[in-house]
C-alpha cells in the first residue's frame, strides 16, 4: 500500500451549516462489539502487526490534515472492489490509537456498505434508516469497538434510491453535526464508487476533502483522472494503492476481494 498526496492546497471552506447550530454526533457508542469479535482484515488496531504499518503511516499524513482543521474526509475509489471499505476501516482503527483523537467512521455507501461486514456489527438499524427518517436519535445505531476509541455509524438495509437520500436536509444536518464535535477528531466516510452513481459527488460537495483509492494492476490512470473531474473542485487528499504486489519490506498488504469491474454487484 502506498499513499502518494497531490501538491497542497488550501482546505475549502465547509458548505454544510454552521457547527455553531448543530448538534456533536455522538462519540459514545450505544453498544459495543468484543474486541476479540472483529474480522481478521481489521489489522489498524494492531501496532505490533507488521500489515498494519501502511495504515500507520498513512494516519501520521491524515493527523497533519486534522492539524490544519481538516475534520470530515470522505473514501472512496473509481470503481468497486477495489478494497475501499478495508482502508477506511484499518485506517479509522489506526487513528483510534492516537491519543485525544475522536475518530469516527461513517458508511455513506448506502447501496453496497460493507463497514458493519468488516467489523462484524449484528446492525439492525444505521444510517440508511436515520436518513430515511426512519430513526431519529442518531446515537441509537452508534457501535464501538472494546478498549478503543472509535465510534462506527453503519448502514444496515441496502437502499436503490440512495441519491435521494443522500441529497437529503438530513445528509446536510449529519455533516454538520460531525463538524461540531468538540476538541481534536476525524471523522471518516466511506463514499461509493465515483463511477457506480451520483452519490459521492453529493457528498463531496459537503465534506473537506477525498482520499481516492486504486488497487494496483487494475485500476487506470484514465479512471483515476476522470474521478477527480466528476469530483470537480472537491480537494483530493491523496491516493492509496492497495493491493500493492512488492509491499513494505517484500510483503503483500492485499486481502483479495476478488477481480473485476465489480458493477453487477454493486447493482444488484
Amino acid at each position: 500500500m502506498i499513499y502518494q498526496s497531490p501538491a497542497a492546497g488550501a482546505v475549502p471552506l465547509a458548505s454544510a451549516n454552521p457547527t455553531t447550530a448543530a448538534t456533536p454526533l455522538s462519540t459514545t457508542p450505544r453498544h459495543v462489539i468484543p474486541a476479540d469479535q472483529l474480522g481478521e482484515a481489521i489489522v489498524g488496531f494492531r501496532s505490533r502487526d507488521q500489515r498494519s504499518r501502511p495504515f500507520n503511516l498513512l494516519r501520521t499524513q491524515i493527523a497533519r490534515l486534522v492539524g490544519e482543521g481538516v475534520r470530515v474526509i470522505g473514501i472512496t475509489s473509481a470503481t468497486p472492489q477495489v478494497g475501499k471499505t478495508f482502508v477506511a476501516s484499518n485506517l479509522a482503527a489506526s487513528l483510534a490509537r492516537l491519543p485525544e483523537m475522536q475518530t469516527v467512521l461513517v458508511d455513506l455507501d448506502l447501496r453496497r456498505g460493507s463497514v458493519a461486514e468488516r467489523f462484524n456489527i449484528p446492525v439492525q438499524q444505521g444510517v440508511t434508516e436515520y436518513l430515511a427518517g426512519e430513526v431519529d436519535d442518531l446515537s441509537t445505531i452508534a457501535w464501538g469497538v472494546e478498549g478503543e476509541r472509535l465510534t462506527l455509524y453503519p448502514t444496515a438495509e441496502a437502499r436503490v434510491h440512495s441519491s435521494e437520500l443522500l441529497a437529503s436536509a438530513r445528509l446536510q444536518g449529519l455533516i454538520a453535526s460531525m463538524r461540531a464535535i468538540p476538541g481534536q477528531a476525524v471523522v471518516l466516510c466511506d463514499l461509493p464508487p465515483v463511477f457506480a452513481n451520483d452519490d459521492s459527488m453529493i457528498v463531496s460537495e459537503l465534506i473537506d476533502g477525498y482520499i481516492m483509492v486504486v488497487e494496483d494492476g487494475v485500476t487506470t490512470a484514465k479512471q483515476v483522472r476522470d474521478s477527480r473531474r466528476l469530483l470537480g473542485s472537491v480537494r483530493c487528499f491523496g491516493t492509496v494503492l492497495n493491493r500493492y504486489i512488492k509491499g513494505f519490506a517484500g510483503g503483500d498488504y492485499g486481502y483479495g476481494y476478488g477481480k473485476g469491474s465489480g458493477y453487477s454487484d454493486y447493482y444488484n
